[in-house]
């Protein structure tokens, strides 16, 4: 389901490869993100720009993710289009994940703070 590039030696950019995360594939989705935690990444950028709709099992799994991940690492979100940006705005998760425009606004932050 995801597209993973890696960028740097540390940082890992996902692609989610579906046009529309709900409850019927958002468990899939967080299962292949964990397994990348698991496996040692720890800055992982999620690039939402082909994704169109994002429904509560979809923050959901961002946000079990984001335990997951914990203190060792980063979860940025980037381009947020329409329905997606209103969703983690509504709900309030732009205060939990940081957002930017695109890849390469958030790997500059990521860049910045080494």
């Amino acid at each position: 389901m995801i597209h993973t590039t890696q960028h740097d030696p540390d940082v890992t950019v996902v692609r989610p490869g579906i046009e529309r995360l709900t409850a019927a594939n958002a468990t899939d989705f967080k299962s292949e993100l964990v397994a990348l935690v698991e496996a040692g990444h720890g800055q992982i950028i999620i690039d939402f720009a082909t994704v169109s709709f994002l429904d509560s099992s979809g923050l959901g799994a961002l946000v079990g993710v984001l335990k997951k991940i914990g203190h060792r690492g980063d979860l940025l979100v980037c381009g947020l289009n329409g329905d997606v940006d209103q969703m983690f705005r509504v709900c309030r998760m732009d205060r939990v994940f940081p957002i930017h425009r695109d890849v390469d606004a958030a790997l500059q932050m990521l860049r910045e703070r080494q």
